[in-house]
C-alpha cells in the first residue's frame, strides 16, 4: 500500500507542477502573440490589448484572428486548469479513502458517492474557471433554457432519478457493503456483489444474480450480516427423553467446536429449546467466521452430530405412538337385562300382588339411569309421579332438622324409595342424596297406570301393602328417636358426673 501511495503521489506532484506552469506561462504566452503580431503587421497594441492600425483605426481583420487566437489559447487554459481539478479531487479522495478507512472493513467508498460528489465539484470548478476566462459570456440565458429542458428530462427519467437519489440515500447510510450478506425477506438472500447508480446486484445461494434497484431497496426491511463480524447461527436437533441432558450438552459442543469455519472465539451454546410430545428439542448457536458458508456449516455441523450421537448411544427423537388394547366386557344380551329387571321388581314387597305378566309390562317400561357422588336423586317438596329401585350403590334419606340435613335412612341395593309420590302424587317429604355412584330403576305413572286399569283388584292390594311399610317406618322412626333420646341423656348424666368430680 506504501508503494501505491508514492506512484501516486509522485504522479499527482508531477502534473500538478506540469499544469501549475502551464498556466503561469500563458499570460507570457499571449504577451509575445500580441508583440509577433504587431511587429509582424505594423501594429499597436492599445492599452485595452486590442490591435490597432499607426492611423489609430483598428484592424478588423487583424483584430478577429487576434481574438481567435487569444479565446484558443483561453479555452487551452480552462482545459488545463480542469484537468488540474480532476486530478486533484481524485487525488484527494483517494487520500480520504485511505485515511477514514483504513480499519473499516469495506476498505472504499461507495463508488456511487465519490461519483456525484466528483460531478458536483467539477460543475462548480467548471464554472468557476469558465467564468474568470471569459467573464463577458452570460450563463443566465443558459441556465434558463437549461431548465425546462431539465423539467422534461426529469419527467422522462422519474424513475431512473429515483434510483439514482434512493441510492445516494443508501450509501450516505452505508447499511452494508460489498462482500456482505444481506436477507431480503421478499426476494432472497445472497451475497453483495456491487452497488451502483441503479441498483444493486447480490448474488445468492443458488448462484443466481439478483438486481434490485435502490428505489425498491430504500422500502425494503433489510438483515444484514457484514462479511467481518462473528455472525451466529442456530441448528435445531432433538433427542429422546431417555438420554442424559448434561451428556448430551457436552458432547454435541464439543463436536460443534471442531467444525470447520466455527468461530474459536465464542464458545458454541447447546440449550434446550423445548419440551415435546415426541422428546426433547433442542439448539445450538454458534458463530462463523465467514458468513457466506452458513449453509455448507449448518450441514457440516447436523452431519459431525449424527456421529458422535452413533459413538455415545444417543437417540433422535421421532414420532412414536403406544397402542394399548383394551378388552371390552361381553355385552349382556337385551334379554337377561330384562330379566334381571324384572327379578328386581318382584322383589320390591308393594309389588307382590302382581303377576309375572304384570311384573314383566312394569319392567318394559322402566328406565336406569346412574347419579354422581353426592347427587340429588329426588328433592324434599318436589312434586314427583315415580318411584327408585337401587340396582347398585347407595344412597341416603335426609330431612331438614334447624340448621342442618339431619340423616334418617341408609338405604343400599335392592332398596326402593318414592313409593308415596307414585301411588298418590303426593310431594317428596324427604332429600334422597347418593353417597356413590349409583345406578337406580325409575318407574313412572305412565308405565303402572295400564297395569291398574287392566287390573283395578291390585290398587286395594298395593295399598294395603304402603300402609303396613308406612307404619313400619314410622314405628322405625320413633324406636330411632327414642333411642337417640336416651343416648342423649345418657350423654348429658355422663357430663355432669364428670363436671361435679373435676374428671375429663
Amino acid at each position: 500500500m506504501a508503494s501505491e501511495l508514492q506512484k501516486k503521489t509522485i504522479f499527482f506532484v508531477g502534473f500538478a507542477a506540469v499544469c501549475v506552469l502551464a498556466l503561469a506561462l500563458f499570460p507570457l504566452l499571449e504577451d509575445v502573440v500580441k508583440t509577433y503580431l504587431a511587429a509582424k503587421f505594423g501594429l499597436v497594441i492599445s492599452p485595452d490589448g486590442k490591435l490597432t492600425a499607426n492611423d489609430g483605426e483598428p484592424g478588423m481583420m487583424l483584430d478577429t484572428t487576434f481574438s481567435i487566437i487569444i479565446n484558443l489559447l483561453r479555452v487551452f487554459k480552462v482545459v488545463i486548469a480542469m484537468a488540474l481539478v480532476i486530478v486533484s479531487v481524485r487525488f484527494i479522495s483517494y487520500l480520504v479513502t485511505k485515511t477514514l478507512y483504513r480499519n473499516a472493513a469495506s476498505g472504499e467508498i461507495s463508488s456511487l458517492l465519490k461519483t456525484v460528489l466528483s460531478i458536483i465539484v467539477y460543475i462548480v470548478a467548471f464554472f468557476i474557471i469558465f467564468q474568470s476566462q471569459f467573464p463577458g459570456v452570460e450563463l443566465t440565458a443558459l441556465f434558463t433554457g437549461s431548465t425546462i429542458i431539465g423539467i422534461v428530462v426529469g419527467l422522462a427519467l422519474q424513475d431512473t432519478l429515483g434510483n439514482l437519489f434512493a441510492g445516494l440515500a443508501l450509501q450516505a447510510d452505508q447499511p452494508f457493503q460489498v462482500g456482505d450478506v444481506v436477507l431480503l425477506p421478499t426476494r432472497g438472500e445472497g451475497v453483495v456483489e456491487s452497488v451502483s447508480w441503479r441498483g444493486v446486484t447480490i448474488r445468492t445461494f443458488q448462484n443466481k444474480l439478483l438486481v434490485v434497484s435502490n428505489s425498491v431497496l430504500g422500502k425494503e426491511l433489510i438483515e444484514v450480516a457484514p462479511k467481518n463480524n462473528l455472525n451466529a447461527k442456530l441448528v435445531f436437533f432433538n433427542t429422546l427423553y431417555t438420554n442424559s441432558p448434561a451428556k448430551t450438552i457436552h458432547v454435541v459442543r464439543e463436536a460443534v467446536r471442531q467444525v470447520e469455519n466455527v468461530s474459536p472465539k465464542m464458545r458454541p451454546v447447546v440449550r434446550i429449546r423445548g419440551l415435546a410430545a415426541d422428546g426433547i428439542d433442542w439448539e445450538i448457536k454458534y458463530w462463523l467466521e465467514d458468513y457466506r458458508l452458513q449453509h455448507d456449516t449448518d450441514a457440516l455441523i447436523r452431519q459431525r452430530i449424527w456421529y458422535v450421537f452413533q459413538r455415545e448411544k444417543i437417540s433422535f427423537a421421532y414420532p412414536t405412538r403406544t397402542v394399548y388394547r383394551e378388552e371390552r366386557p361381553p355385552e349382556i344380551p337385551a334379554e337377561e337385562v330384562f330379566n334381571a329387571t324384572a327379578e328386581r321388581l318382584n322383589n320390591v314387597s308393594i309389588f307382590a300382588p302382581l303377576s309375572d305378566e304384570e311384573i314383566e309390562r312394569l319392567a318394559n317400561a322402566s328406565t336406569s339411569r346412574v347419579y354422581a357422588p353426592g347427587e340429588a336423586i329426588v328433592n324434599r317438596g318436589q312434586e314427583g309421579n315415580s318411584m327408585y329401585v337401587i340396582i347398585r350403590g347407595a344412597v341416603k334419606v335426609q330431612i331438614p332438622e334447624n340448621d342442618y340435613q339431619k340423616t334418617i335412612g341408609n338405604l343400599r341395593e335392592n332398596d326402593f324409595f318414592g313409593e308415596m309420590s307414585l301411588l298418590t302424587g303426593e310431594p317428596r317429604t324427604a332429600n334422597v342424596i347418593a353417597t356413590a355412584e349409583s345406578e337406580v330403576l325409575r318407574i313412572d305413572k305412565e308405565g303402572l297406570k295400564p297395569i291398574f286399569e287392566s287390573n283395578p283388584t291390585l290398587v286395594n292390594a298395593v295399598s294395603e301393602l304402603v300402609e303396613e311399610r308406612r307404619e313400619l317406618l314410622r314405628v322405625q322412626a320413633e324406636v330411632a328417636a327414642k333411642e337417640e333420646e336416651a343416648s342423649r341423656t345418657k350423654k348429658g348424666v355422663m357430663k355432669s358426673i364428670r363436671g361435679f368430680f373435676g374428671l375429663r
